[in-house]
């Protein structure tokens, strides 16, 4: 058995600066060339010992860390959910990571969503607190250890940083992490490291890496056994098109030997295994990230892992990112045990519920975790774009029920066929690239649909509300009666029955009238003529008389049950009013039985 170098993921939000690490130990400046200074792409870079040892110098001897580890393996995704299409059967695809937090922002969107990441796949994790250059009055000492560089601090600078690294230790602390500054750190396997650090001038990279070939050992060791003569498992990163060998794999290769000629199986965009033959293996050399290879690629006839690496063979063109990567032998079934992986994530689905539409496995997987810790239900989830399925059974949904009529989308877009599918139908889509910010924007929709269902409910309801005949203004005695009136609370409005405050039948409202504009209805204060049909003046009323509306029991009792605090002052009186007249005539009128 050989020991490999363990896989470590970077993570965090945009601008943080996860490349702008990278790009120190590598000595590149990737960061530079990037659009708007953001990864475009997932990239890998091995960092061997040597190299470790040039940056830590006699730091590392000092932590008299043993040489059992080869090297460090760091895999750079561009910041938020990338992380989840790194993965392989049972977990993630990376040993270790670092969730890279900018010390004076703190944390933002994207950084909560890679902790909720690396929670859900158990990732041990260090915390890197960057930009420490960036606090007010701090001196940069250029490549020196953060402890170094802190002490020939002034005493407020050192008190600021203190602040900022305890806010991080409090955000981790309501996430369920118990965590210390690392040099402050009495059991590094209960408690997260944070390492103040300035990517730009080096600061503190020396702790860095020595804490993450430390934890490594100290822990990971058994897990990164490998057996060099097993054939190959990897993880598809990208599908890429490169000039002179058309469609290209992107991989990391986390276990075994992986050699030209062999029998690969992948998984295409339907769940269905392909199986290619490799044409050539390319690698690029220690140092050299995989997008940016000074010297390009050389070719291998075979690799053993931990390796990032490119694969040139037939029939790429429906390989999905996130695939798994495994050689055929005799011993394993290698198309079931893809299709177990596929299974593992797409099965696990509820009879109604929405739609989950991913770039990846490993995406859709954490999406799905994530909605079922919000008891959210699914009914499909699936990898690819939005097609004319997913609009049919979305549709299929909403008819069943309006809150499961909605698509989340991860990643990608929708159909070309199908855009106008979804424009002419009821179906709500919800995509992006921070898997819960549409997440949230889903629970905001269904918020908002509740608010607005018990609005029209309200609305709906009949609420308390009485007026008075006026004295001296009847203008009819009945058929019907028209007399003048003024609302004293609620609002009066057309067509509602009335009682008075013997609880007895009035009448029904049959309009109202006011300088001969015809009124919906009135609120307290309006005086108004006013028709009731099927009253007689004198008989069911006397003119003085106080007036009610009627409410049904049931709507008194959701009233009392849900909407009571939305009575204004007027009402609520009016209300308790009705109740006593009504509980004259029935003791137990609008009383919750013993099971409501």
């Amino acid at each position: 058995m050989k020991i490999r170098s363990p896989i470590v993921s970077v993570l965090g939000h945009v601008d943080h600066g996860k490349t702008t690490l990278l790009d120190y130990i590598r000595g590149s400046t990737i960061a530079d060339k990037e659009a708007g200074g953001i990864t475009q792409h997932i990239g890998a870079t091995e960092i061997p010992n040597d190299t470790i040892d040039e940056i830590c110098g006699s730091f590392i001897s000092a932590l008299t860390i043993k040489d059992l580890i080869p090297g460090l393996f760091f895999i750079d995704t561009p910041g938020h959910a990338a992380f989840t299409s790194l993965r392989k059967r049972g977990g993630a695809l990376a040993d270790l990571a670092v969730l890279i937090v900018d010390v004076n922002d703190g944390f933002k969107p994207q950084t909560f969503e890679a902790l909720n990441i690396l929670k859900m796949y158990k990732t041990p994790f260090i915390v890197v607190a960057n930009k420490i250059d960036m606090i007010f009055g701090w001196e940069t000492h250029e490549g020196f250890s953060f402890k170094e560089s802190f002490n020939q601090q002034a005493q407020s600078v050192k008190q600021a940083l203190d602040t900022k690294v305890y806010e991080i230790v409090g955000t981790l602390h309501k996430e369920g992490f118990q965590s210390e500054r690392f040099d402050r750190i009495s059991d590094f396997a209960s408690q997260i490291s944070i390492i103040p650090i300035s990517a730009r001038s080096g600061e503190g990279i020396i702790e860095v890496l020595a804490m993450l070939l430390g934890l490594a050992q100290e822990y990971l060791t058994e897990q990164l056994e490998i057996n060099e003569d097993a054939p190959a498992k990897g993880t598809v990163l990208e599908i890429k098109e490169e000039t002179g060998l058309g469609l290209t794999v992107d991989s990391i290769i986390y276990d075994g030997v992986l050699r030209t000629n062999d029998e690969i199986a992948l998984m295409t965009s339907n769940n269905e295994v392909l199986t290619t033959k490799i044409r050539s293996i390319l690698r690029p050399l220690p140092l050299e990230e995989m997008r940016d290879s000074k010297k390009k690629f050389k070719k291998f006839d075979e690799v053993v892992a931990a390796a990032g690496i490119k694969i040139a063979a037939p029939n790429l063109d429906d390989v999905v990112s996130g695939s798994p990567l495994r050689v055929l032998n005799d011993e394993e079934d290698v198309e079931e045990e893809i299709l177990k992986e596929i299974e593992d994530i797409t099965i696990n689905t509820d009879d109604e519920g929405i739609l989950v539409k991913a770039d990846t496995l490993g995406s859709l997987e954490a999406i799905v975790q994530l909605l079922k810790e919000l008891d959210i239900p699914i009914r499909e989830a699936d990898i690819g774009d939005v097609n004319r399925r997913d609009i049919i059974n979305s549709s299929i949904a909403l008819n069943e029920n309006e809150a499961h009529g909605a698509i989340i989308a991860f990643n990608v877009g929708v159909h070309q066929n199908s855009e106008e599918d979804l424009n002419n139908s009821d179906v709500m889509l919800f995509k992006g690239d921070v898997i819960y910010q549409i997440i949230e924007d889903y629970e905001e929709w269904i918020k908002q649909r509740e608010e607005a269902k018990k609005k029209a409910f309200y609305d709906a309801i009949i609420k308390p509300a009485k007026f008075m005949s006026l004295p001296k203004l009847v203008f009819r005695q009945s058929k019907p009666a028209i007399i003048g009136v003024e609302a004293l609370s609620g609002t009066v409005k057309q067509g509602q029955k009335l009682i008075n405050k013997n609880g007895e039948s009035v009448g029904i409202i049959a309009s109202m009238e006011d300088k001969g504009e015809t009124l919906p209805d009135i609120s307290r204060g309006q005086r108004v003529a006013m028709a009731i049909d099927n009253a007689i003046v004198g008989k069911d009323f006397d003119e003085g008389d106080e007036l009610f509306i009627d409410i049904p029991e049931n709507h008194y009792k959701f009233i009392e049950r849900e909407f009571k605090d939305k009575l204004t002052e007027d009402e609520f009186e009016t209300l308790y009013e009705f109740l006593e007249i009504k509980r004259k005539q029935d003791p137990d009128w609008g009383k919750f039985g013993l099971f409501e």
